[in-house]
């Protein structure tokens, strides 16, 4: 089939699609509708019904659970700052650490029997890329034909997404002795989603479908129990475990759909302004099975402020990637169709974290960090902002 053939062809679809397509923008539906929408129906004739749909599956799938991923498992506060205990020989409760403990990174000390606290959090963030793919240029490529040996493709369809959220989460922790307390984490969200799909023929450009939706309501409420087994003044080990409910709504990808259970072992070590912390969990009948975990440096720069530095970690299995697969056309000689699709296999992802945390007044303190992405793996920001207020009382 010749050149001119093949435009003929692509050019009468282009311009039917057009008509019965692009000129009706999709609204008032579902995340999952309009991200369907926007990644399942592609233009671009290869003749293989069933590879363009498990591709185009695959694509909308991962974006997704990467989604979900990023909402039903937002990294919530390690608890309040104040730690007490009560000291027999002086019969009163005095302060177990002058650190007010990592921001996400949970620390083996308890609050203190009786200790309770209270907090908001709020954070915003803008995806920019998934896997390294810009989502807001127009880069993303779904589907492209090429001759084989051209690196540029005569017919190709991109995609632009638009996500962004933002989430307050209610914050809470009860400790039930000097060892064991609870805490819970309540999260809110927001999340809007605008995209189209545009087709470039020979360098013209044509504008295939635009969408966009919006949901808001109750994420994936997340429990908590952790139990000091080993204590030496500020410094020992703990084991705990935490419970992310399906409370979210999944069509609307709020939340994930089925309960996960991530079991956990803690470690501190303090010494006088300087403290170390690190954790290790495993989550089970999550969005993804994950191995976590999570280091963090605090240093005690004045009696009302605690800087923090952290890396917070996660080994997905079985999420995988988006990756372009190139084929040989089913009926064109000489022509290669890309799509894009799922990799498949374990993935590796690794944000840090700086913030401090400050005692305003009383038992009122203010925690305010960002996260930074250190692997293109999955949904990512340039910068992810929060802050949360939280009060101690006894």
């Amino acid at each position: 089939m010749t050149l001119n053939r093949i435009g003929t062809r692509a050019m009468r679809l282009a311009l039917c699609l057009l008509v019965t397509v692009a000129v009706r923008p999709v609204e008032a539906q579902s995340i999952t509708d309009v991200l369907s929408f926007l990644v399942t129906n592609r233009s671009i004739p290869t003749d293989d019904f069933v590879r363009d749909e498990q591709a185009a599956v695959a694509t909308r799938d991962t974006i997704s659970k990467l989604l979900v991923l990023e909402l039903a498992t937002l990294p919530s506060s390690s608890g309040g700052g104040f730690t007490y205990r009560l000291e027999p020989a002086l019969g009163m409760v005095v302060r177990t650490s002058d650190s007010f403990g990592p921001l996400f990174t949970q620390r083996s000390l308890a609050a203190g029997r009786g200790g309770a606290s209270f907090g908001v959090s709020y954070r915003t963030t803008t995806f920019e890329d998934i896997d390294g793919r810009s989502l807001q240029d127009g880069t993303l490529v779904s589907t492209a034909s090429t001759f084989r040996g051209e690196s540029t493709p005569f017919d190709i369809e991109t995609m632009s997404l638009r996500i962004r959220t933002d989430s307050m989460t209610l914050n809470g922790s009860v400790s039930i002795t000097d060892r064991f307390d609870v805490s819970a984490g309540i999260p809110f969200i927001r999340l809007t989603l605008q995209g189209e799909r545009v087709d470039i023929y020979r360098g013209q450009p044509l504008l295939q479908a635009t969408a966009s939706a919006s949901a808001s309501g109750l994420g994936d409420v997340v429990v908590r129990a952790r139990y000091n087994v080993l204590r030496r003044g500020a410094s020992g080990l703990a084991v705990g475990g935490e419970a992310r409910l399906p409370t979210g709504r999944e069509e609307d990808l709020l939340g994930s759909g089925r309960a996960s259970v991530t079991p956990r072992v803690i470690g501190s070590f303090e010494r006088d302004r300087l403290g170390i912390h690190g954790e290790f969990g495993y989550s089970f009948h999550d969005v993804s099975e994950a191995l976590t975990y999570a280091a963090a440096v605090t240093a005690v720069a004045a009696p009302r402020l605690t800087f923090v530095g952290e890396l917070l970690g996660r080994r997905l299995d079985g999420l995988g990637r988006l990756v372009e697969t190139t084929l040989p056309h089913p009926r064109l000689a000489g022509v290669d169709t890309i799509r894009l699709t799922n990799s498949g296999g374990t993935t590796n992802r690794l944000v840090a974290v700086a913030g401090f945390k400050w005692n305003v007044a009383g038992t009122w303190l203010l925690t305010a960090n960002v996260l930074k992405p250190l692997t293109d793996v999955g949904l990512n920001a340039s910068w992810v902002p929060s802050v949360t207020f939280d009060y101690w009382f006894h």
